[in-house]
């Protein structure tokens, strides 16, 4: 995996400068400077604040490269296209085309498989089965009926019903002075749903990213349908183990009620707890797994390949 060879790169964070002659992308960020041949580059990522020289960009679109421009949480701004570019529309065109219950399939399973293994880590963690009786079996019973499921809403019954339980199974580990009992929608009026949804906003925009460099239409889900489906889709085999496994440790461990304020109408978290969750997730977070999976979701619409997830 260290050795993924994208067909993007990307400039994140802040101070970078970006230059390119005829034949070389150039980035130069925190003292370092490196150097890539265009004709690797089908794509250049800039997140944050950078400085990008005007010839760079025509070097750039004259060679066939994309620019795509995010905010420094991976939020989407723009994109500059070559001349008569429509490899990203030729794309969207097979995602719309491509068979979906396969890969929505993979979605599913490997989202139950992520959580059932946090589920045990988390028991493993405090020396106790965090499952009542029946509800282990009842979820290995459904990780099996994906494989005989024929209708997508089967699947997407499926998904909620498991990651609704998920979530429950996993209050059981939380004080139950914080006030989490599931996963609400926003605004969130407890902590753990707050810190939880910082974490899931990271995740998506680390998708997004890299989702926007494989010329993926963002819309085109697997399993659901509408605005951003597709990042919304490919994240959730990712919760468990690079958000929820920071997450519930300091929710169980470190949190306290000083470390919050709770109204009735939204949950505030104070700046110690804010710092201590985004270190934690910058390091949890594995982008490669990312990506990997986003170049197999591409090949599996393009190439008619497996779609597999690296959760």
């Amino acid at each position: 995996m260290d050795d993924l060879r994208l067909p993007w790169k990307t400039v994140a964070g802040f101070g970078g400068h970006i230059k390119a002659t005829t034949t070389t992308l150039i980035i130069q960020k925190k003292g370092v400077t490196k150097e890539y041949p265009l004709s690797e580059v089908s794509h250049l990522l800039i997140v944050g604040g950078h400085n990008i020289h005007t010839s760079a960009i025509s070097h750039l679109l004259k060679n066939g490269i994309s620019i795509s421009f995010f905010d420094a949480d991976g939020t989407p701004l723009a994109v500059l296209r070559p001349f008569g570019y429509r490899q990203d529309e030729e794309i969207r065109e097979l995602q719309k085309k491509a068979p979906g219950y396969i890969r929505a399939s993979e979605v599913v399973r490997s989202s139950i498989k992520s959580r059932l293994m946090m589920i045990e880590k988390s028991g493993n963690e405090v020396g106790k089965s965090l499952f009542y009786e029946g509800e282990e079996e009842f979820f290995y019973n459904m990780l099996d009926d994906v494989s005989y499921l024929i209708k997508m809403d089967e699947l997407r019954r499926i998904h909620k019903l498991s990651g609704d339980m998920y979530y429950e199974v996993m209050s059981r580990i939380i004080n139950s002075v914080h006030g989490f009992r599931r996963r609400t929608k926003r605004p969130h009026v407890d902590p753990v749903n707050s810190m939880l949804s910082l974490g899931y906003s990271m995740l998506f925009g680390n998708c997004c990213v890299c989702a926007t460099g494989a010329d993926l239409d963002l819309d085109i889900g697997i399993l659901r349908d509408g605005k951003m489906s597709l990042v919304l889709d490919v994240i959730d085999p990712f919760k468990a183990g690079m958000v929820d496994s920071v997450v519930f440790p300091i929710a169980r461990e470190f949190l306290t009620t000083e470390h919050y304020d709770c109204g009735n109408r939204r949950c505030h978290l104070n700046d110690e707890l804010i710092e201590v969750l985004i270190d934690s997730l910058h390091r949890s977070i594995a982008q490669k797994k990312i990506e990997k999976t986003v170049l197999s979701y591409k090949e599996s619409v393009v190439n008619g390949e497996g779609f597999m997830v690296d959760y």
